[in-house]
């Protein structure tokens, strides 16, 4: 049941009344196709507006999730397929929190101890595209879903950018949560 008082996140229909005709789930289609473009690309906006994926503005970036979250969830986009990707993340984080690398260890500075780091998840994080692709391939609604993580994937260069992705991805999936329960 929807909460009175929660603001509900703005969408591209609210207010207009939907012509009850022949062509209202072609032209619904249409505006589904329309307001995911719209969505997806304001995203990648934001995100290529710096070259490092830890630059994209957290305020930003938890609102997108917001809008991108409630759009996956009227797509009818399952959580477990977001839920799929987020565990290869934490795979991934987990790779990076272990301490066995004794290159790592014996790094002489801060900047290289970084690169070290980086470079023992980087193959891991380029191949969560793939992945995506398939996802995305196997399920229409998953699409809007790949082609921002693509996007965002292709910034992450160091192990900042990677924990943004994974705050970028953990607020989707809260919000496409949300969505979920604010329908009952």
């Amino acid at each position: 049941m929807n909460n009175p008082n929660k603001p509900q996140p703005p969408t591209r229909n609210q207010g207009q009344i939907v012509n009850q005709s022949n062509h209202t789930s072609q032209s619904n289609s249409r505006n589904n196709r329309e307001n995911t473009t719209n969505i997806v690309q304001e995203i990648k906006d934001s995100i290529q507006e710096s070259n490092y994926l830890k630059d994209y503005p957290i305020r930003t970036l938890v609102k997108q999730a917001e809008l991108l979250g409630y759009h996956l969830k009227a797509e009818k986009l399952e959580t477990n397929q977001i839920r799929k990707f987020l565990d290869a993340i934490n795979q991934i984080k987990y790779i990076l929190a272990l301490d066995d690398d004794e290159r790592i260890k014996n790094a002489k500075t801060e900047e290289e101890k970084e690169k070290l780091k980086f470079s023992k998840i980087e193959t891991e994080i380029v191949l969560l595209k793939p992945k995506l692709a398939y996802a995305a391939a196997r399920q229409k609604a998953v699409k809007p879903l790949n082609e921002v993580m693509s996007f965002a994937i292709d910034r992450v260069k160091t192990t900042q950018d990677f924990y943004r992705l994974v705050q970028f991805i953990e607020s989707i999936i809260a919000y496409h949560k949300e969505a979920d329960s604010s329908r009952r």
